[in-house]
């Protein structure tokens, strides 16, 4: 059942994804094809059980990209024209940590691994810097806008939430992570599209 919500909540997230393509929001279609991906992967430990490329799949999406890309489009839809330039460095900069990173360990068992048990430190920081620092930009943004977006806004607030109990729920509860994703994908696209 974890497995059939998490490739569900991957389908929503790529879905949403492709529409806001269309919508022209390219960085805020890419944190939410990252946000796919990472229920990808949560759906293939669950499915499989975890290895180390599916680990490096998940964190490389969920811990590195994510956040920090939605961030980036909050503030490329502010008006900072340089938030687009700064996804595209990003994105590279995450891949490249992702691909040189040394996962160690052993996996087992279909609950998504913790990082700090696989992953040295100097990935775990740039991670919580990116996502910390993407997370602020985007409810800043929606706080400065909210008179001129109050529904918009109070979505992009409630998915940020959304994300951040999915984030928690993976080391315990991997079915309600993955609604949360769902959900988390679901308000973002609702908060990007509504005025």
């Amino acid at each position: 059942m974890n497995a059939l919500l998490a490739f569900a909540a991957a389908l929503v997230s790529l879905r949403l994804a492709g529409l806001l393509v269309r919508a022209r929001r390219y960085v805020w279609a890419g944190g939410l094809v990252a946000f796919a991906a990472a229920a990808a992967a949560i759906a293939w430990g669950a499915a499989h059980g975890w290895d180390a490329y599916a680990f490096r799949v998940y964190y490389l999406a969920g811990a590195l990209l994510s956040a920090p890309l939605l961030g980036l489009g909050s503030l490329q839809l502010a008006g900072r024209r340089s938030a687009g330039a700064a996804a595209l460095v990003w994105a590279g900069l995450s891949l490249g940590v992702a691909l040189a990173m040394r996962v160690h360990g052993t996996f087992s068992g279909a609950a998504v691994p913790k990082a700090q048990g696989h992953v040295d430190v100097v990935p775990r920081v740039v991670a919580i810097a990116g996502s910390s620092a993407g997370t602020l930009a985007v409810v800043a943004v929606a706080l400065l806008t909210l008179r001129r977006r109050p529904l918009g806004n109070a979505l992009v607030v409630a998915a940020v939430a959304a994300a951040a109990a999915a984030s928690a729920l993976t080391q315990t509860a991997v079915a309600a992570a993955a609604a949360c994703f769902a959900l988390a994908a679901g308000l973002l696209y609702a908060g990007a599209t509504r005025r």
